[in-house]
């Protein structure tokens, strides 16, 4: 059972003792790292005696945990280490993270915690539809389930009519799975001849590692007849576990014992106050392997006020807006991707499938949006094709306040990706102008 009630519904004046317990001994571990080591002696950690004090010490962001690859930021002896998880590296560096045994053990408490939170018991079949390996979001879900006790198949992604077999042969209850590919293994499953709202025995969705907005979680929601529950996590922390949704579904959890939270101005650092969007940045307290203080997240969200009608003392964050380096700009207006997607879903007879290019076109930035129609819309007159294509038009031109180049496309024409969806091709690189 991982309902923890004394931890769960801490009172804040306790919760925000046990930080200060949990920073004091956080700093005490980072400087043993070399990169804090350096960093600390000449800040200094003096006068940073409680949470409120953090501000003092500068931001760490992952072009310094590129530059000191490899074991620049390792605190504790290699022989201690038990696992590291990277990212790809593809523009540099990758950013390494090391695992002791500690902290495993705390990660797999972590999502249990947050799996048992949203409603899943050992009594579930949990499907995990993600990527194993270098990526932490299949191993964190996959121990977090065993601990929890529930019968775990490792399926991993992709090859959906094998997906679909698990799901019937075993009675499938929950499932991990990217938010684009529950739209799209439904389909399959249509295609089968089932229904998977009455033909399969999913009753609830873990859905992560890539934005979407509430407009998508309740399509996922309608389209399986199931709960979608909006998760939160990040390598450079431990993966998922940082955050995760309670049955209220109005915001996620930031487990606060585990992690020290601010909302700050993107471009100044200055702190934003509840309720407000800003960047989400992230102090670890409990890690031992690869302590990080104030890590910049680009993570762009905010700290909902109030208390949850769950019970739950534990403040929460609301789902992720984007990050800030995603940030469109086109002929001087921003534009977040999440923009688009959320207005998309809005509209009837659209489907789940998108690509939104940039061009340059006669010296000007020029958003195009191809977006996949719903099966039954395609076989629509010429002009309620060209009516949707309109109403598609003008609610973008509306909400983004720039006017794009729409194309519908027939279900099924966007390429499907097996991993997170490539919903952004900025074109201007070619010319040499990019965002």
């Amino acid at each position: 059972m991982y309902w923890d009630r004394d931890i769960e519904t801490m009172e804040r004046s306790a919760l925000q003792r046990l930080q200060c317990e949990r920073l004091a001994a956080t700093l005490e571990r980072a400087a043993r790292a070399p990169y804090y080591r350096r960093l600390l002696e000449k800040t200094g950690v003096a006068d940073v005696r409680e949470p409120g004090d953090i501000s003092r010490l500068p931001f760490t962001t992952k072009a310094e945990l590129r530059n000191e690859f490899p074991y620049g930021f390792l605190a504790v002896p290699l022989t201690d280490v038990v696992r590291l998880h990277s990212s790809s590296g593809t523009t540099g560096n990758p950013t390494v993270i090391y695992h002791t045994k500690a902290d495993i053990i705390a990660w797999q408490d972590l999502v249990a915690r947050c799996m048992y939170m949203a409603g899943m018991r050992s009594s579930d079949v949990f499907q995990n539809i993600m990527g194993y390996g270098l990526f932490t979001g299949g191993l964190g879900f996959h121990y977090g389930a065993e601990k929890l006790g529930a019968m775990t198949i490792p399926v991993g992604p992709g090859n959906s009519k094998r997906q679909i077999w698990f799901m019937r042969e075993f009675k499938t209850t929950a499932m991990h799975i990217l938010p684009s590919y529950a739209m799209r293994l439904a389909t399959h499953v249509k295609e089968m001849g089932l229904d998977p709202r009455t033909d399969l025995s999913v009753r609830m969705a873990f859905v992560g590692a890539e934005p979407h907005t509430e407009e998508t979680r309740r399509r996922i929601e309608e389209t399986w007849n199931i709960r979608a529950f909006n998760s939160y996590g990040l390598s450079e922390m431990c993966g998922p576990g940082v955050a995760f949704e309670c049955p209220e579904q109005s915001g996620m959890h930031i487990w606060e014992d585990s992690f020290l939270a601010e909302i700050v101005e993107p471009d100044t650092g200055a702190p934003v106050p509840d309720g407000e969007c800003g960047e989400l940045v992230l102090t670890t307290l409990t890690r031992t392997g690869t302590p990080l203080l104030r890590y910049r997240t680009r993570d762009l969200t905010r700290i909902i006020p109030g208390p949850c009608p769950c019970g739950r003392t534990h403040r929460r964050i609301d789902r992720i807006r984007g990050r800030s380096d995603d940030m469109m700009i086109i002929n001087g207006v921003n534009i977040f991707p999440l923009q688009v997607e959320q207005t998309l879903m809005r509209i009837p007879g659209i489907g789940s499938n998108y690509l939104i290019e940039i061009h340059e076109e006669n010296f000007m930035d020029r958003l195009h949006v191809s977006v996949e129609m719903a099966a039954d819309s395609f076989q629509g007159t010429l002009s309620q094709l060209e009516g949707l294509q309109s109403r598609v038009l003008a609610a973008l031109r509306d909400e983004t306040g720039v006017t794009p180049v729409v194309k519908l496309l027939e279900a099924g024409s966007l390429p499907a990706a097996e991993g997170k969806a490539v919903r952004v091709v900025d074109r201007r690189a070619q010319s040499g102008k990019g965002c």
